[in-house]
């Protein structure tokens, strides 16, 4: 039997309508989980949803059938414009050096999952990389963070320390603001603008599924300004 060719997998921003995705690609609720101080700790998967070779995100926050498009951004018309800079990270990201890493960081990608608090926070824990626990907590830190805001590289080696991660999308969920988050896309899936051109491919970026972010389309964290709740992870 032959057997039907593997498609890549893609995002395609539609003109003022859902995210396209075509893979197939797993989707799954990622939630963000405090440890006992309340910061953000470590990441829990989930409800997992059934998917299909090609299927639609909802971009508008408007969708009675969240994660998926219904069709509400026709109703009134959803403004979708991307306004992101198609430019690589490296050309905007803020370098920070510490004695052993390098940090660069992009602020408007930053979407508001504060994996980057604990100890101080990430920018105060880089000046310390000379010691080993602070360097571990600063890499562990970047790492979670989903948007790719944040990236570390070892000074001595030149190295990029980024785990890959799995080709997959994740529904972010924030129970401790009691608000859910962006699309949390992973392992360099490609995502393409409405016009055709395709954004610079990373291990890890956070599409905004509010409607409210002002750099379309990706997460800016305004979706915890606006209090944006999806109804799909329920908290007692």
């Amino acid at each position: 039997m032959i057997k039907p060719p593997i498609v890549p997998a893609k995002i395609v921003v539609t003109q003022n309508g859902p995210y396209v995705v075509s893979g197939p690609v797993p989707l799954a609720v990622q939630v963000i989980t405090p440890n006992d101080e309340g910061e953000s700790w470590e990441w829990q998967q989930g409800q997992s949803f059934e998917v299909t070779a090609t299927y639609e995100l909802c971009r508008c926050g408007r969708s009675q059938h969240k994660p998926f498009c219904d069709g509400r951004h026709t109703t009134p018309r959803f403004d979708g414009e991307e306004t992101a800079s198609r430019a690589p990270y490296a050309q905007h990201a803020e370098k920070i050096v510490g004695p052993t890493l390098e940090l660069s960081d992009e602020e408007d990608l930053c979407a508001f999952a504060r994996f980057c608090d604990p100890g101080g926070k990430i920018w105060s824990l880089i000046k310390h990389t000379d010691n080993a626990e602070a360097r571990a907590l600063a890499i562990r830190e970047a790492n979670l963070c989903p948007s790719g805001r944040l990236a570390l590289h070892d000074r001595q080696t030149g190295d990029a320390l980024e785990e890959a991660l799995p080709v997959s999308i994740g529904v972010v969920e924030d129970p401790a603001l009691e608000i859910s988050g962006p699309l949390w896309v992973r392992g360099s899936i490609r995502v393409e603008s409405a016009d055709g051109t395709g954004y610079e491919r990373r291990n890890r970026v956070t599409l905004c599924r509010c409607g409210a972010s002002s750099n379309k389309p990706f997460c800016d964290g305004s979706h915890a300004s606006i209090e944006f709740r999806d109804g799909l992870l329920k908290t007692d």
